[in-house]
C-alpha cells in the first residue's frame, strides 16, 4: 500500500486529490495550516491530517520524516497547496506578491527536496506538482501567481532529470478552471460560472476528483516511464478570443 502526502489537501482541489488516492487504496496524509471542516473519507477510508505551513522548509522536512517514520514510507508527494487573490501587479505591498511566489513555487521546492532523500532511500517515489494554465499565458491580476506556476513546471522538469537515476519521477498536472468552495470568489455567481464554463471546449469546469484521477495516474505504475511531463487537465483549453471578435468565418 502506497503512502501519499497531499499539501493543501483539506478542501477544494486538494480534497478531491486526497479522495482519489484513498479510492486507489493509498494511505493518505493531508496537510495545511488548518484541519478540514469534516473528516476526509472515501470508500470507508479516512485521510490523516497533519498541520503544516508549507512555506516553512524546516517544518516541511519534519513532516516528511514523520510520515515516513509513522507509515513506513513516503511514496507520493502531491504539491497542491497554492493559490492567489486577485491583485493587479501595480497594487499591494511587495511582500504580498513575494508571498504568492513563496507559496506557489518555493514551498513545492522545499517539500520536494525534503521528500527526495526518503524516496531515494526507498529506490523510488513520485512527486506531482499541481500547476496552472496561468503559467503558460499572461495572467493579468494574478501576475506573481502565473510567474510562479511557470517556474513550477520548469522546476519539475529539472527535478525529473536530476532525480531519475534514483527512481524518483516528477511530473506536473497543468490545471485549468475547477469548481470548488471558492468558485464564487473567482467567477461570481452561477450565471458567472455558466458564462465562464461556456468558454471551455468541454463546456464545464473541472471537478476536484477529476484532477485527483490525473494525479493518481501520474503516481501509478501505468505512468512508470513518464517523468518530466506536463499533463493538461483543462477541458480542452481556452478558445482564442480573436475567433469571436472577427466578423468572418463564423460557424
Amino acid at each position: 500500500m502506497s503512502v501519499a502526502v497531499v499539501t493543501g489537501g483539506t478542501r477544494g482541489v486538494g480534497a478531491g486529490i486526497a479522495r482519489a488516492f484513498l479510492r486507489d487504496g493509498a494511505e493518505v496524509v493531508v496537510c495545511a495550516r488548518n484541519p478540514p471542516a469534516h473528516p476526509l473519507t472515501a470508500e470507508g477510508r479516512r485521510a490523516r491530517y497533519l498541520p503544516l505551513d508549507v512555506r516553512d522548509p524546516d517544518a516541511a522536512a519534519e513532516l516528511c520524516h514523520r510520515v515516513a517514520r509513522d507509515h513506513g514510507s513516503l511514496d507520493v508527494l502531491v504539491n497542491n497547496a497554492g493559490g492567489t487573490p486577485y491583485r493587479p501587479l501595480s497594487e499591494g505591498a511587495p511582500r504580498q506578491h513575494a508571498r504568492i511566489v513563496e507559496l506557489n513555487l518555493l514551498a513545492p521546492l522545499h517539500l520536494s527536496r525534503a521528500a527526495y532523500p526518503i524516496m531515494r532511500g526507498q529506490r523510488g517515489g513520485t512527486v506531482v506538482m499541481v500547476g496552472s494554465v496561468s503559467g503558460g499565458r499572461p495572467s493579468p491580476g494574478t501576475a506573481a501567481y502565473g510567474a510562479a506556476k511557470a517556474g513550477l513546471e520548469n522546476l519539475a522538469r529539472s527535478m525529473a532529470m536530476e532525480w531519475a537515476a534514483d527512481g524518483v519521477r516528477v511530473n506536473t498536472v497543468v490545471l485549468g478552471m475547477a469548481r470548488t468552495e471558492l468558485t464564487e470568489l473567482h467567477y461570481g455567481d452561477e450565471a458567472g460560472v455558466a458564462a465562464v464554463s461556456a468558454t471551455v471546449p468541454l463546456g464545464r469546469l473541472a471537478e476536484p476528483e477529476e484532477v485527483g484521477a490525473a494525479c493518481v495516474f501520474l503516481a501509478s505504475d501505468a505512468a512508470r516511464y513518464i517523468t518530466g511531463a506536463s499533463l493538461a487537465v483543462h477541458g480542452g483549453g481556452e478558445r482564442p478570443a480573436f475567433l469571436d471578435a472577427a466578423n468572418v468565418n463564423r460557424a
